[in-house]
Protein backbone atom coordinates (compact mmCIF):
# COMPACT_ATOMS: atom_id res chain seq x y z
CA UNK A 1 0.00 0.00 0.00
CA UNK A 2 1.65 3.47 -1.28
CA UNK A 3 2.27 5.76 1.48
CA UNK A 4 -0.62 8.96 1.29
CA UNK A 5 0.87 11.88 0.75
CA UNK A 6 -2.21 14.26 1.62
CA UNK A 7 -1.60 16.90 4.07
CA UNK A 8 -4.11 18.89 6.32
CA UNK A 9 -6.13 20.95 4.71
CA UNK A 10 -4.71 25.03 4.43
CA UNK A 11 -6.15 27.11 7.94
CA UNK A 12 -6.38 30.21 5.15
CA UNK A 13 -6.69 30.47 1.82
CA UNK A 14 -5.73 34.74 0.48
CA UNK A 15 -6.66 35.71 -2.59
CA UNK A 16 -6.19 38.36 -5.01
CA UNK A 17 -8.55 40.72 -6.36
CA UNK A 18 -8.38 42.24 -9.68
CA UNK A 19 -8.16 39.54 -12.62
CA UNK A 20 -8.17 36.48 -9.89
CA UNK A 21 -12.15 37.08 -8.90
CA UNK A 22 -13.34 39.36 -11.66
CA UNK A 23 -11.85 41.02 -14.85
CA UNK A 24 -10.80 44.82 -13.74
CA UNK A 25 -9.61 46.05 -17.45
CA UNK A 26 -13.17 46.34 -19.21
CA UNK A 27 -14.47 47.90 -15.62
CA UNK A 28 -10.96 50.78 -15.46
CA UNK A 29 -12.09 51.77 -19.29
CA UNK A 30 -15.87 52.43 -18.16
CA UNK A 31 -14.72 53.94 -14.81
CA UNK A 32 -12.73 56.12 -17.04
CA UNK A 33 -15.23 57.02 -19.06
CA UNK A 34 -17.99 57.67 -16.54
CA UNK A 35 -15.40 59.78 -15.02
CA UNK A 36 -14.97 62.30 -18.38
CA UNK A 37 -18.34 62.39 -18.62
CA UNK A 38 -18.22 64.01 -14.97
CA UNK A 39 -15.87 66.31 -15.99
CA UNK A 40 -17.37 67.75 -18.81
CA UNK A 41 -20.31 68.21 -16.78
CA UNK A 42 -18.67 70.26 -13.61
CA UNK A 43 -15.02 70.85 -14.47
CA UNK A 44 -15.11 71.54 -18.56
CA UNK A 45 -12.15 73.27 -19.11
CA UNK A 46 -10.65 70.01 -17.90
CA UNK A 47 -12.91 67.91 -20.94
CA UNK A 48 -11.22 70.72 -23.09
CA UNK A 49 -7.57 70.67 -22.88
CA UNK A 50 -7.61 67.07 -21.99
CA UNK A 51 -8.50 63.69 -23.19
CA UNK A 52 -9.17 60.48 -21.48
CA UNK A 53 -5.59 59.00 -23.51
CA UNK A 54 -3.54 62.80 -22.63
CA UNK A 55 -4.89 62.10 -18.72
CA UNK A 56 -3.83 58.81 -18.92
CA UNK A 57 -0.48 59.99 -20.46
CA UNK A 58 0.45 62.77 -17.91
CA UNK A 59 -0.22 59.93 -15.23
CA UNK A 60 2.62 57.85 -16.92
CA UNK A 61 4.94 60.72 -16.69
CA UNK A 62 4.16 61.43 -13.11
CA UNK A 63 4.36 57.95 -12.23
CA UNK A 64 7.81 57.53 -13.83
CA UNK A 65 9.31 60.67 -11.95
CA UNK A 66 7.65 59.87 -8.37
CA UNK A 67 7.50 55.35 -8.29
CA UNK A 68 6.52 55.80 -5.17
CA UNK A 69 2.52 55.93 -6.47
CA UNK A 70 2.88 52.60 -7.28
CA UNK A 71 1.98 51.51 -4.23
CA UNK A 72 -1.00 53.45 -4.76
CA UNK A 73 -2.72 54.20 -7.96
CA UNK A 74 -5.72 56.09 -6.25
CA UNK A 75 -3.46 58.30 -5.11
CA UNK A 76 -1.92 58.85 -8.72
CA UNK A 77 -5.01 59.47 -10.26
CA UNK A 78 -5.95 62.06 -7.49
CA UNK A 79 -2.58 63.76 -7.97
CA UNK A 80 -2.42 63.69 -12.05
CA UNK A 81 -6.02 64.91 -11.78
CA UNK A 82 -5.16 67.85 -8.95
CA UNK A 83 -1.97 68.88 -11.65
CA UNK A 84 -4.89 69.13 -14.64
CA UNK A 85 -7.30 71.26 -12.91
CA UNK A 86 -4.22 73.66 -12.26
CA UNK A 87 -3.10 73.73 -16.21
CA UNK A 88 -7.00 74.02 -16.85
CA UNK A 89 -7.48 76.80 -14.37
CA UNK A 90 -10.79 74.78 -12.79
CA UNK A 91 -11.27 74.59 -8.93
CA UNK A 92 -9.22 72.21 -7.83
CA UNK A 93 -11.89 71.78 -4.59
CA UNK A 94 -13.46 69.67 -7.21
CA UNK A 95 -11.20 66.77 -7.57
CA UNK A 96 -12.28 65.01 -4.60
CA UNK A 97 -16.01 64.75 -5.94
CA UNK A 98 -14.18 63.65 -9.54
CA UNK A 99 -12.44 60.39 -7.41
CA UNK A 100 -15.02 59.77 -5.40
CA UNK A 101 -17.20 59.41 -9.37
CA UNK A 102 -14.46 57.41 -10.32
CA UNK A 103 -14.41 55.14 -7.23
CA UNK A 104 -17.46 54.40 -7.70
CA UNK A 105 -17.48 53.15 -11.24
CA UNK A 106 -14.48 51.40 -10.63
CA UNK A 107 -15.89 49.35 -8.00
CA UNK A 108 -18.81 48.75 -10.07
CA UNK A 109 -17.48 44.74 -10.82
CA UNK A 110 -19.00 41.51 -11.86
CA UNK A 111 -17.45 38.68 -10.35
CA UNK A 112 -16.69 35.76 -12.51
CA UNK A 113 -19.37 32.68 -12.21
CA UNK A 114 -17.77 30.38 -10.17
CA UNK A 115 -16.41 33.24 -7.47
CA UNK A 116 -19.30 33.54 -4.99
CA UNK A 117 -20.46 29.66 -5.02
CA UNK A 118 -16.71 28.98 -4.53
CA UNK A 119 -16.74 31.31 -1.47
CA UNK A 120 -19.90 29.75 -0.21
CA UNK A 121 -18.20 26.16 -0.63
CA UNK A 122 -14.96 27.41 1.21
CA UNK A 123 -17.11 29.24 4.21
CA UNK A 124 -16.82 27.11 7.44
CA UNK A 125 -13.75 25.00 5.89
CA UNK A 126 -10.91 27.45 6.18
CA UNK A 127 -10.45 31.29 7.23
CA UNK A 128 -11.05 33.56 3.75
CA UNK A 129 -8.91 36.61 3.31
CA UNK A 130 -7.66 39.15 0.52
CA UNK A 131 -3.77 41.00 -0.41
CA UNK A 132 -4.27 43.60 -3.41
CA UNK A 133 -1.97 45.90 -4.48
CA UNK A 134 -5.31 47.41 -6.16
CA UNK A 135 -7.87 50.04 -5.09
CA UNK A 136 -11.12 47.48 -4.97
CA UNK A 137 -13.24 48.07 -1.47
CA UNK A 138 -14.93 44.81 -0.95
CA UNK A 139 -17.03 46.86 1.28
CA UNK A 140 -18.71 48.44 -1.92
CA UNK A 141 -18.57 45.76 -4.00
CA UNK A 142 -20.77 43.64 -1.47
CA UNK A 143 -18.02 40.70 -0.97
CA UNK A 144 -16.92 41.81 2.49
CA UNK A 145 -19.06 39.49 4.16
CA UNK A 146 -16.67 36.57 3.11
CA UNK A 147 -13.41 37.61 3.99
CA UNK A 148 -12.34 37.57 7.75
CA UNK A 149 -9.30 39.57 6.70
CA UNK A 150 -8.32 42.30 4.14
CA UNK A 151 -5.04 43.47 3.44
CA UNK A 152 -4.30 46.36 0.27
CA UNK A 153 -1.15 47.75 -0.34
CA UNK A 154 -2.13 51.56 -0.65
CA UNK A 155 -3.17 51.13 3.23
CA UNK A 156 -0.33 49.01 4.11
CA UNK A 157 2.56 51.02 2.44
CA UNK A 158 4.17 47.87 1.07
CA UNK A 159 2.83 45.74 -2.31
CA UNK A 160 3.20 42.49 -4.03
CA UNK A 161 5.17 40.83 -3.98
CA UNK A 162 7.17 42.08 -0.74
CA UNK A 163 6.73 39.11 1.63
CA UNK A 164 5.66 41.73 4.31
CA UNK A 165 2.00 42.30 3.48
CA UNK A 166 1.89 38.72 2.91
CA UNK A 167 2.70 37.94 6.25
CA UNK A 168 0.38 41.03 7.53
CA UNK A 169 -2.61 38.97 5.60
CA UNK A 170 -1.70 35.88 7.53
CA UNK A 171 -1.05 37.70 10.96
CA UNK A 172 -4.44 38.98 10.32
CA UNK A 173 -5.84 35.79 9.97
CA UNK A 174 -3.75 34.48 13.14
CA UNK A 175 -2.43 31.80 10.79
CA UNK A 176 1.45 30.73 9.91
CA UNK A 177 2.49 31.22 5.91
CA UNK A 178 2.89 27.35 5.94
CA UNK A 179 -0.69 27.10 6.84
CA UNK A 180 -1.74 29.84 3.85
CA UNK A 181 -2.71 29.01 0.48
CA UNK A 182 -2.28 32.59 -1.36
CA UNK A 183 -4.28 32.15 -5.01
CA UNK A 184 -3.89 34.80 -7.56
CA UNK A 185 -3.50 35.31 -11.83
CA UNK A 186 -0.32 37.32 -11.49
CA UNK A 187 3.09 34.41 -11.87
CA UNK A 188 5.88 36.76 -10.22
CA UNK A 189 3.48 39.08 -7.94
CA UNK A 190 0.98 36.68 -6.77
CA UNK A 191 2.56 32.93 -7.21
CA UNK A 192 6.70 34.01 -6.90
CA UNK A 193 5.71 36.07 -4.19
CA UNK A 194 3.38 34.21 -2.47
CA UNK A 195 6.07 30.79 -2.32
CA UNK A 196 9.13 33.12 -1.15
CA UNK A 197 7.00 34.47 1.76
CA UNK A 198 6.69 31.26 3.11
CA UNK A 199 3.18 30.35 1.41
CA UNK A 200 1.73 27.83 -0.95
CA UNK A 201 0.50 29.64 -4.18
CA UNK A 202 -2.63 28.41 -6.87
CA UNK A 203 -2.10 30.18 -9.87
CA UNK A 204 -5.78 31.16 -11.44
CA UNK A 205 -5.00 30.95 -14.72
CA UNK A 206 -8.55 31.36 -16.79
CA UNK A 207 -7.25 32.17 -19.86
CA UNK A 208 -5.20 28.39 -20.02
CA UNK A 209 -2.07 30.35 -20.38
CA UNK A 210 1.82 28.74 -20.35
CA UNK A 211 3.70 31.63 -19.20
CA UNK A 212 4.64 29.79 -16.18
CA UNK A 213 7.05 27.65 -18.57
CA UNK A 214 8.66 30.80 -20.02
CA UNK A 215 8.85 32.93 -16.37
CA UNK A 216 10.20 29.71 -14.75
CA UNK A 217 8.00 29.80 -12.17
CA UNK A 218 6.48 26.43 -10.75
CA UNK A 219 2.38 26.95 -8.85
CA UNK A 220 1.76 24.64 -6.44
CA UNK A 221 -0.93 23.88 -8.53
CA UNK A 222 -2.43 25.22 -11.56
CA UNK A 223 -6.55 26.14 -11.61
CA UNK A 224 -8.93 27.75 -14.75
CA UNK A 225 -11.93 28.80 -11.67
CA UNK A 226 -13.15 27.62 -8.24
CA UNK A 227 -13.80 25.00 -9.11
CA UNK A 228 -10.74 23.76 -9.65
CA UNK A 229 -9.34 25.08 -6.71
CA UNK A 230 -11.91 23.22 -4.47
CA UNK A 231 -11.05 19.74 -6.62
CA UNK A 232 -7.23 20.45 -6.13
CA UNK A 233 -7.86 21.40 -2.06
CA UNK A 234 -10.00 18.11 -1.61
CA UNK A 235 -7.89 15.81 -3.73
CA UNK A 236 -4.47 17.14 -1.96
CA UNK A 237 -6.02 17.65 1.23
CA UNK A 238 -7.28 15.55 4.03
Amino acid sequence: MKPSHRRPWPRAILFDLDDTLWPIAPVIVQAEQTLFAWLADNAPRVAERFTIDSLRQARLELLARRPEFQLDLGALRRAGLTAAFEQAGEDVGKVALAMTEFFAARNAVIPYDDVLPGLLRLKGRVLVGSVTNGNADLQTIGLAHHFHASVAAPSFGRAKPDAAIFHAACAALGVAPFEAVYVGDDLLLDVQGAQRAGLRAVWMNRTASRRHLEEGVQPDAIVANFDGLLDWLKREHV
